[in-house]
């Protein structure tokens, strides 16, 4: 037996911004993401989710800057859809998922989050569709 066989696995702990209550790109009464980056560095955290696209900046550069004199360094980038609405949302989602993927890639990141719709409005709580899934819709 090797000795790295003997060592001990190196485990990445990380956050993203929906730990500090960021759902949405734009939204006032959500923490700046200067301030999300600040904290979750402050924290201790070396690595972060992208959370919903637009709340950091898109551009590479810049959020490698921002990232970089930060400690930071970007893990995946995140997804928010609900595929289990058929086609329709297929097309608008891989066409989203294009942003994402590439400002992920350019990070240099190689994973995606999809993080499913909720049942519920994101912003009112209002019921919007059945807790659980029809037929159809696992089949989607």
């Amino acid at each position: 037996m090797t000795s790295s066989a003997l060592a001990p696995a190196r485990i990445r702990i990380g956050s993203a911004p929906d730990s500090w209550g960021v759902w949405f790109p734009d939204d006032p009464r959500q923490v700046p993401w200067q301030r999300f980056l600040d904290e979750v560095s402050a924290a201790g955290y070396e690595w972060i989710e992208l959370g919903p696209y637009g709340y950091l900046p898109t551009d590479p550069a810049r959020l490698a800057d921002e990232t970089g004199r930060r400690g930071l360094t970007v893990s995946a980038g995140t997804v928010f859809t609900g595929l289990h609405h058929g086609p329709d949302v297929w097309d608008r989602t891989w066409a989203h998922v294009a942003d994402i993927a590439a400002l992920t890639r350019a990070m240099g990141a190689g994973h995606l989050v999809v993080i499913p719709s909720f049942w519920r409005d994101d912003r009112t709580g209002e019921v919007l569709e059945d807790r659980v899934l029809t037929a159809e819709q696992w089949r989607h």
